[in-house]
């Protein structure tokens, strides 16, 4: 059976780490709309020069695009045996439209990451991006680094990190994403998991809720 996976949450819960270590532990990839978007703005096209607005603001990119790039990945070869999509669905249009998308598949298993809001502002003011490669980096105990270990540039803070845009963001969330919860919620394989926590508790709080969902399907 295929593992396929939602994980969402708001804006610094942590889903793109977390998914990142659920990916290589079930060794299926990590589909991440928020980084094929970054790479689009940084290599300047004309999807990435009509995101950068959009993101600069707080806001969500359109259904059509982002659904358009989702469609396209998971038909790759690469995620017949499962995928973790981070940062997808966002919308329940989006979610009706990965329902259609996923009909001839084995089951979606969603688990939402549950953060209060001000601890996300505080994790969000510590994240910096690389200048060059957009790689992403935070820091839990203020000693931010200020260049990239990948590619050698300089940190800088997210324009979308600045604590106004941050707090749009999160009513942004509130307004479109939340609904998703209610869209979810009913199936046997929604979960969701305190994200509050120390990063490796949270892992193993969310693979005891993978595991208990892939026993209901």
């Amino acid at each position: 059976m295929a593992l396929n996976l939602v994980m969402f949450g708001p804006p610094g819960a942590g889903k793109g780490t977390q998914a990142s270590r659920l990916g290589r532990k079930h060794r299926i990839p990590q589909i991440s709309t928020g980084d094929m978007l970054r790479d689009a703005v940084h290599s300047g096209t004309e999807l990435g020069r009509q995101a950068k607005v959009i993101i600069d603001q707080g806001g969500l990119v359109s259904d059509e695009i982002v659904l358009g790039i989702v469609r396209e990945r998971l038909v790759q070869i690469d995620t017949q045996k499962g995928f973790v999509l981070d940062g997808f669905p966002r919308t329940v249009v989006q979610a009706s439209a990965l329902d259609e998308m996923l009909k001839d598949r084995d089951s979606l298993i969603v688990v939402e990451l549950a953060v209060p809001d001000e601890e996300l502002v505080q994790r969000l003011s510590k994240r910096r991006v690389c200048s060059e490669c957009a790689t992403n980096y935070s820091s839990d105990n203020g000693n931010l680094a200020t260049t990239c270990e990948r590619c050698g540039a300089d940190l800088v803070l997210r324009s979308d990190d600045r604590e106004e845009v941050v707090r749009g963001r999160l009513k942004v969330y509130e307004d479109q994403t939340r609904p998703l919860v209610d869209f979810y919620q009913p199936r046997s394989t929604f979960k969701s998991v305190d994200g509050n926590r120390e990063p490796d508790i949270v892992t193993q709080a969310i693979e005891k809720a993978v595991d208990e969902a892939l026993t209901q399907l």
